[in-house]
C-alpha cells in the first residue's frame, strides 16, 4: 500500500517509478541514509536509462564494441592511440576523424564502436549513412524543416558520417552536406569513413571551391586512420569456400 502511495507522489513530482520501487530494499541506519541511498540509486538508475535513449537515438544499424575490433589492421597517427580513442578524448578536443580504407576493411564498425562508446559517457552521437543524411537534409529542406533539423543536429556531441562518397550528390544536396560540415566546424567533430582519396572528393561535390572548404573545415583539426587490409567479408567469404 505504501509503495503505491509512494509511486503516486512520484508521479505527481515527476519522478520515475524506480523511487517506489527501491524504498522497499534499501537498508539503513537512519532516515538520512536512507534518503541519501535512494537518491543515489535514483541518480544511477537514471544514468542508465539515458545511456539507453542515447543509443537508441543515435541511428546505429547494429552496435558494435572495441572488444570485437581488430586494431593491428589500422594504421593510428604517431599523435593518438587506442585509449585516446576509447576515452573519446577526441570529442573534447573537438579532433575530427577520418577513417579511409577499402570498403569491408572495419571504419563502421570503428566508427560505431565510438559512437558506443561516447553514449556510456552521456554523450549525444548521430550516426547516418551519408547519402541518407544528404536525403533526410533534402527532405526537410522541400517540407521546410530545414531548421528544426539542424537544430537536431547542433545538439550531438558527434555526429557520423559512414559511406561518405559512396553515392554521388546533386548539387543542392552537396550545399546541404557542406552547410552541415561548416556548422560542425571547431564546434563538434565529425567522424567520416570514405573509400575515395582526400583528391578525387571533388567526383562526389562537382565544385572545386566547395570541395576546398570542405577538406579545409575538416582537415583543420583532424586524425587520418588508414585501413589497409582487404575487405573482411571477402576474406570470410574466402575461408568459407
Amino acid at each position: 500500500m505504501l509503495t503505491l502511495e509512494i509511486a503516486e507522489c512520484c508521479k505527481k513530482l515527476r519522478l520515475s517509478s524506480n523511487i517506489a520501487d527501491m524504498s522497499e530494499k534499501i537498508q539503513a541506519d537512519s532516515h538520512q541514509e536512507f534518503l541519501l541511498n535512494l537518491l543515489k540509486t535514483e541518480i544511477e538508475h537514471r544514468k542508465v536509462k539515458r545511456k539507453e535513449r542515447l543509443l537508441k537515438s543515435a541511428g546505429f544499424y547494429t552496435l558494435k564494441t572495441f572488444d570485437s575490433f581488430r586494431f593491428d589492421e589500422v594504421t593510428l597517427p604517431s599523435q593518438i592511440n587506442i585509449e585516446y580513442l576509447r576515452n573519446c578524448e577526441f570529442i573534447e578536443d573537438k579532433t575530427n576523424i577520418v577513417m579511409y580504407g577499402n570498403v569491408g576493411t572495419g571504419k563502421t564498425h570503428l566508427s560505431i564502436a565510438l559512437g558506443v562508446e561516447a553514449c556510456k559517457k552521456g554523450m549525444e552521437v548521430k550516426f547516418y549513412r551519408t547519402s541518407a543524411l544528404v536525403n533526410r537534409l533534402a527532405e526537410a529542406k522541400k517540407s521546410g524543416t530545414l531548421s528544426v533539423f539542424m537544430k537536431k543536429l547542433k545538439k550531438a556531441d558527434l555526429l557520423i558520417c559512414d559511406e561518405w562518397g559512396y553515392v554521388p550528390l546533386d548539387r543542392i544536396g552537396a550545399q546541404l552536406l557542406f552547410e552541415v560540415i561548416s556548422e560542425c566546424y571547431e564546434i563538434k567533430p565529425i567522424i567520416i569513413n570514405t573509400n575515395i582519396e582526400f583528391s578525387r572528393w571533388v567526383n562526389i561535390f562537382y565544385d572545386e571551391q566547395m570541395t576546398g572548404a570542405i577538406i579545409d573545415r575538416i582537415l583543420h583539426h583532424c586524425q587520418l586512420l588508414t585501413f589497409p587490409g582487404p575487405s573482411n567479408r571477402m576474406r570470410e567469404a574466402a575461408l568459407m569456400e
